[in-house]
């Protein structure tokens, strides 16, 4: 090899090796600055309760401030877009639920669910909870399914907006026992619990978190859970499988997204921080006072989950016939 030959790729060598090693020290960096963790929902709520949850010990371990940016609105495609359209850097990630892979299946939402983000990890589920009106006169599953059956279409049940994820189990659940009742779409949880309570609806789908303390102290009651299993925080609650309908179940499951292309060393990073996180005493304790589980996933077992319940949605809004105007 000539002179100027060797002279260039003792070059070539040196500025890849440098860029090699400025790019491990960058990722070995990580994090460097605060992180924004946007709750694509009003302060509040189940997501935003589990967002902050995990932020705060994550910025104990990371070292670095986790912000919680609530950015409602959308049915979360806000927040969701804001995610999509941010660096790929690690250093915004948004806290989501089921309703994620819903969206894309309901409304032209501006980013595709499952291609423009990559999934971080799991934190948590929850299973839903069928609450009513205290004046409604049905206190099983069974008698709210007669009743239905009786008057069908006379009955609405409310949810926190269309394609969230009470409106999706109300769904299920009038596929699942063969029942018809109106949907009543509400611009978040707040709203369609106040109505719920004051009796303008008789129905709801909701999360332990927002259901528990509303059950406790009498302004709705509880009719059962759409989990495998009684929940521990509830323990005299019966499952849908108890009361004869063991097809019908419907759970969330909250997580945490960044955006495509963010360095696979940042997400396994973050997600093996968050199963840490996950595993203390206090946190399974925290996680089980809101009526949940610990359920965690790594981020290719987050991706395969994404994909199968996007199909799964799409299959039950084809077969509920679900058609909404946005």
């Amino acid at each position: 090899m000539h002179r100027p030959c060797r002279i260039l790729v003792k070059l070539l060598l040196a500025s890849l090796l440098t860029a090699l090693a400025g790019h491990a020290a960058a990722q070995s960096a990580y994090p460097n600055k605060p992180i924004r963790l946007i709750s694509p929902y009003a302060p509040g709520g189940s997501v935003t309760i589990t967002a902050r949850m995990i932020g705060h010990r994550l910025a104990e371990r990371l070292g670095q401030q986790i912000v919680v940016d609530n950015r409602p609105g959308g049915n979360t495609i806000i927040g969701t877009e804001a995610l999509a359209k941010s660096a790929p850097d690690g250093y915004t990630l948004e806290a989501v639920t089921n309703t994620h892979v819903v969206n894309s299946n309901l409304f032209p939402t501006p980013y595709d669910a499952l291609n423009d983000f990559v999934g971080v990890a799991t934190v948590c589920s929850a299973a839903q909870i069928l609450v009513v009106n205290p004046a409604f006169p049905a206190t099983t599953v069974q008698e709210v399914i007669a009743l239905l059956k009786a008057q069908p279409g006379k009955f609405n049940f409310a949810s926190s907006g269309n394609g969230t994820t009470n409106h999706m189990a109300g769904e299920f659940f009038k596929l699942a026992a063969g029942v018809d009742m109106q949907h009543i779409p509400y611009k978040g949880g707040a709203p369609a619990i106040t109505d719920l309570i004051g009796g303008q609806v008789q129905l709801s789908f909701q999360a332990p978190a927002t259901a528990m303390n509303l059950i406790k102290s009498g302004r709705v009651r509880a009719i059962a859970t759409a989990s495998k299993a009684r929940i521990s925080a509830l323990p005299d609650l019966p499952t849908f499988a108890e009361s004869g309908l063991p097809e019908f179940q419907a759970e969330i499951w909250y997580g945490i997204l960044a955006p495509a292309g963010t360095p696979t060393e940042i997400i396994h990073k973050l997600s093996s921080e968050i199963a840490k996180i996950v595993a203390m005493p206090e946190v399974k304790k925290e996680i089980a006072n809101q009526g949940m589980e610990p359920f965690v996933t790594n981020p290719e077992e987050f991706a395969a989950l994404m994909k199968s319940d996007f199909a799964k949605y799409a299959r039950v809004i084809k077969d509920a016939k679900i058609k909404i105007d946005k």
